[in-house]
């Protein structure tokens, strides 16, 4: 399967951000860049704040957006894969060194952001000694590139072509709700 392999994009539109907030249901919170782009132009993984607006400490850098294809690892994650790959790290230490050296470069990169005590040494996604969330590997695979997480590439490769039936959202339509000209000029939200 051919999957999305674009480098990760800082720059986060007005567009972007509401684009975000349709795809999760909600007003997006402490995002601060746009880590991935589908093939349709859509965000489909944006880098977030290591705390959020409120206070609280947020460890997950890399937030898979798009409803399919958080709906896609959804059904990977249900069909028991976790369980397989948190086993092959137990038994493959190849595997295992580079899963932790995913580990590792996650928390170096959100602590380019910002030091946040409470989650120091605290990365996501079960890393670095187990599979808890595909979601957050397969962010991080597609936000930092092949060969960066893994278990995050097999998850991706796994994965069916979320974007084949076109945008999950309608780009067009949200801007057009927009206050203000030239939204998707790239200013910052």
């Amino acid at each position: 399967m051919n999957h999305p392999t674009s480098e990760s994009d800082s720059e986060l539109t007005a567009l972007d951000r509401a684009v975000v907030g349709v795809q999760l249901g909600r007003p997006p919170r402490a995002i601060r860049a746009v880590a991935h782009r589908c093939p349709c132009g859509n965000p489909d993984v944006v880098e977030t704040s290591p705390r959020l607006p409120d206070g609280t400490p947020f460890p997950t850098l890399y937030y898979l957006t798009c409803p399919r294809a958080a709906s896609a690892v959804g059904t990977l994650e249900s069909s028991g894969l976790m369980r397989e790959m948190t086993e092959r790290l137990g038994t493959d230490p190849e595997l295992a060194a580079a899963y932790s050296r995913a580990h590792e470069a996650y928390l170096a990169r959100r602590e380019q952001i910002g030091h946040v005590e409470e989650i120091a040494g605290v990365s996501a996604g079960g890393m670095p000694t187990r599979v808890k969330c595909l979601h957050v590997l397969v962010g991080h695979a597609l936000a930092a590139g092949a060969g960066a997480n893994p278990l995050g590439d097999e998850a991706l490769a796994a994965l069916p072509a979320w974007w084949a039936a076109g945008p999950c959202v309608d780009r067009a339509a949200v801007e057009s709700e927009l206050p203000g000209e030239d939204t998707d000029q790239g200013r910052p939200a």
